[in-house]
């Protein structure tokens, strides 16, 4: 292992150490009966939130409604999502947690968590789709989080560019193969002189759809590097060729180091056909692109689907009257609490029943249903790759290593080698 590479996972493996750490779930006292929101007329829960948009206005109309309907207050308290972490763990360090925190990753307030179960029952995964119940459960099957709005990757295309060039977008139920996609969008490229072919945003959680595609993720659900490297070494291949051919962007991938970026700027230019990012960036498009595009299937190689993301609702134990907190977080994620949440956000459901039946989205709903549909096309495995608690530090380390790819600091095969022994490291000192 190389020094750059040993002092990186040093420093990688202390925060996960200290942010991730997985500890003992205070159990809640499970009640005789159904909770009885009556109880709870007069009372108030801090309900810790960050915004991705659209979502405040409509989670302040629901807020609104579960006031009117159990006489509880509830205080929404907005921080940035680069406050989240530090902000609520200093309040479990000073004995003051919220009630309810929303979050994208439960782990690091494991020991601070209630189990669900222990108030809905040990069915009460069930409600909700496989791979989002999954994460939100120990190994041990414990339920420290409420599923509470699902992201999925998947490509963007300009669809005035591929008219243009006579290149057809594929219907959500015949999509790309990766080569198809490449082909397809530098065709596109080229009869449009755009810049490039595709562009993905700078993100672990982005490639992490390429090596899916492939037919791989970082890590398994035994707790070990489940990375196969010879399917990652095709995905990370074809990614450097494209590269290197100019399809894909390096400068926009090595400008800003390991930290995230969104290619969304280069898509609204027209200097690309093609954007893979999400579900998330529609609401955004629909009010800025000045041209026609839509949402396509995730291509496939050697399986179908996206790599999920999402967001979840915690309760935490510690707090004044954590029944409380539970009943909002289960009626924030009831059918029509959650419904209108992601026909007002562009969210797409967790729960069964609400993706069975579909969302009516306000605007773009040709495209939701896009995502909608690569939700139970997406392989089991990157849900509980995407739950777990080495993943984000794991994806900066692979767009790391992508990155010393595309300079010609290393070869496919030292990527590889790199990323599945980075991943094994990290899992190694979480106990996974």
């Amino acid at each position: 292992m190389r020094a750059h590479r040993r002092a990186w996972l040093a420093a990688a493996c202390l925060l996960v150490l200290t942010a991730c750490a997985p500890g003992p779930l205070e159990q809640p006292p499970v009640p005789p009966g159904p909770i009885d929101p009556a109880s709870f007329r007069g009372q108030s829960l801090d309900y810790v939130y960050f915004t991705d948009g659209p979502d405040e206005a409509a989670t302040r109309a629901q807020l609104a409604r579960f006031e009117r309907e159990t006489g509880a207050r509830v205080n929404l308290q907005i921080v940035p999502f680069g406050d989240l972490e530090q902000t609520l763990q200093g309040r479990i360090n000073s004995g003051q947690p919220p009630g309810v925190a929303r979050v994208n990753n439960w782990r690091p307030y494991a020991d601070a968590l209630v189990d669900l179960k222990g108030y809905f029952g040990a069915h009460y995964p069930d409600r909700f789709v496989e791979g989002t119940a999954l994460a939100s459960q120990t190994a041990d099957g414990r339920m420290p989080a409420v599923p509470s709005d699902l992201s999925m990757n998947g490509p963007l295309v300009n669809v005035d560019a591929f008219a243009r060039a006579g290149v057809p977008v594929p219907p959500v139920d015949k999509p790309w193969t990766w080569d198809e996609l490449v082909a397809a969008a530098t065709k596109v490229q080229r009869a449009n002189r755009m810049e490039s072919a595709i562009a993905i945003d700078k993100s672990g959680h982005r490639l992490s759809s390429v090596l899916s595609a492939y037919g791989t993720t970082m890590m398994g659900p035994d707790g070990r590097s489940g990375m196969d490297p010879e399917k990652a070494g095709r995905a990370l291949d074809m990614l450097n060729r494209l590269a290197r051919s100019g399809g894909l962007l390096s400068d926009f991938w090595l400008e800003s180091g390991s930290r995230y970026k969104g290619a969304n700027e280069l898509f609204l230019a027209q200097r690309v056909p093609v954007y893979l990012s999400g579900n998330w960036q529609v609401g955004q498009l629909a009010k800025t692109a000045k041209f026609n595009w839509a949402a396509a299937p995730n291509a496939c190689a050697e399986r179908c689907g996206g790599f999920p993301g999402g967001k979840y609702l915690i309760v935490f134990s510690g707090a004044p009257n954590p029944a409380l907190g539970a009943y909002f977080a289960d009626w924030m994620n009831s059918a029509e609490a959650q419904r209108a949440l992601d026909e007002q956000a562009f969210w797409l459901p967790t729960r069964k029943d609400l993706l069975a039946a579909g969302i009516r989205y306000p605007a773009r709903e040709a495209d939701m249903a896009v995502f909608l549909a690569e939700v139970n096309r997406t392989p089991r495995d990157t849900y509980l790759a995407n739950g777990s608690p080495v993943f984000d530090v794991s994806a900066k380390l692979l767009v790391r290593e992508f990155g010393r790819l595309l300079v010609g600091g290393q070869d496919v095969p030292d990527a590889v080698r790199n990323v599945q022994a980075g991943v094994a490291e990290l899992l190694a000192k979480v106990g996974s």
